[in-house]
């Protein structure tokens, strides 16, 4: 049977943190409230240091994510477009 040292477990582990970190980012670009939205959007496209770091640490290609999320944008799945979200003031 295979046994895992403890450096591939503490490996594993901090892949998975990771993985949590840009899940929940993810989610608040999806779900949460728009100012969430906003930094989250400008986060997982814009952001040239963290993010690529924080995806190489999860174990994930940045380019690859970047690009099957901006098809989650494109496609309509992303979050709700500005002018829906915004109220008309009453005349």
């Amino acid at each position: 049977m295979y046994e895992m040292s403890e450096s591939n477990i503490e490996v594993i582990a901090e892949q998975r943190i990771w993985t949590a970190v840009i899940a929940r980012t993810v989610e608040e670009w999806v779900s949460g409230p728009r100012r969430s939205q906003l930094e989250a959007e400008s986060y997982l496209f814009g952001d040239e240091i963290d993010f690529p770091a924080v995806c190489r640490s999860a174990g994930l290609d940045p380019q690859t994510l970047r690009r099957k999320l901006a098809k989650l944008k494109n496609s309509g799945a992303g979050p709700a477009p500005a002018q829906l979200l915004v109220k008309p003031m009453a005349a």
